[in-house]
């Protein structure tokens, strides 16, 4: 991504929410992304939101030219129901020890868990590890400009292809993350958040609102993305600072109260996510094989434990080893 007021490298990222879809599970849109007879147009949004964005995007390293495809790749895994000020340390640490995808490919998958630290949900840290070597062995360890080879590549769904493809190249995708879903829902459908779950009628609007110019289409997908983060939030938006204040159907119409299915909140302490966390930790912190005993010493409660280390396993972050052993994957 570049300076956050020059295109085309520009990504922006919540400050206190996600900025993608969990794991790219999010199915690809329909093949068409023209606006079609009826669907809304968004020439009335493009010029202050954008205009908005050149004056108040935030600076982040992801967003400077030197950052390039690869770091744009990085960020977008590591902001994925992550906030910014917890990736922000990780994310230069990352780039300072594997600038280019051949570096972190280089090293054993346990490496790329090490590193993730603490920012939750580790297994986007293998996923981005097996990217990182699918790049170096297909694309000679460059990250590839077309959408289609983007989303071959393993870890990589619709969202992160087209964010790839929209922030470091500049090209025109609909991307699609919980800001700018909230920022279209109450400007354009006149409600106060998306459903729960991505939908097809929500991609179609995306593409409906889609600049037809690409260059303005990535700065589109940049503004309307940091317009959610900053100010158009899940919670206390600020409306004064809105540039799209007076167009937003819902708070002409009075800012009516969500009243869909509850909201999915989410909860960490006593969770298996908590235990989790505090087995990769003994294992992130040790530079060799770690007794059942000490992972023992983590939980007070054994089958909720063993259960944990059986997920860490099955999911590829633990490799367990002979004589009740366990260690980050080497491959």
């Amino acid at each position: 991504m570049t300076a956050p007021t020059k295109p085309p490298h520009s990504s922006p990222a919540d400050a206190d929410a996600v900025s993608g879809p969990l794991l790219d599970e999010q199915p690809p849109p329909a093949t068409t992304d023209r606006p079609l007879a009826g669907q809304p147009s968004g020439t009335h949004l493009h010029s202050p939101v954008i205009d908005w964005f050149d004056d108040h995007a935030r600076d982040l390293p992801w967003r400077r030219p030197e950052a390039g495809a690869w770091g744009v790749m990085v960020s977008e895994f590591m902001l994925q129901q992550t906030p910014v000020n917890r990736v922000l340390p990780v994310y230069e640490q990352w780039l300072a020890r594997w600038p280019r995808p051949a570096d972190l490919a280089a090293e054993a998958p346990g490496e790329a868990v090490r590193a993730w630290g603490r920012l939750g949900y580790p297994r986007r840290a293998l996923r981005l590890h097996g990217a990182a070597v699918a790049i170096t062995e297909r694309h000679g360890g460059d990250v590839p400009s077309d959408h289609g080879q983007l989303l071959a590549l393993p870890g990589i769904g619709e969202y992160t292809a087209a964010a790839v493809a929209s922030f470091a190249y500049g090209q025109r995708h609909a991307v699609l993350d919980t800001n700018v879903r909230r920022v279209f829902a109450r400007a354009v459908t006149g409600v106060q958040y998306p459903p729960n779950a991505t939908t097809a009628a929500e991609r179609k609007l995306a593409r409906a609102l889609l600049p037809e110019d690409e260059r303005t289409a990535a700065r589109w997908a940049a503004a309307s993305m940091e317009l959610g983060a900053l100010v158009c939030t899940a919670k206390n938006e600020t409306c004064h600072h809105c540039p799209i204040a007076a167009q937003c159907a819902w708070r002409l119409a009075g800012k009516p109260e969500h009243d869909g299915p509850p909201r999915r909140g989410q909860t960490y302490a006593g969770t298996d996510r908590q235990v989790r966390g505090k087995l990769l930790a003994v294992l992130r912190d040790a530079h060799a094989p770690v007794p059942q005993v000490a992972l023992d010493r983590v939980w007070h409660e054994p089958v909720q434990r063993a259960r944990a280390l059986d997920g860490l396993v099955a999911d590829g972050l633990v490799e367990p080893l002979p004589g009740g052993l366990y260690r980050l994957p080497l491959t």
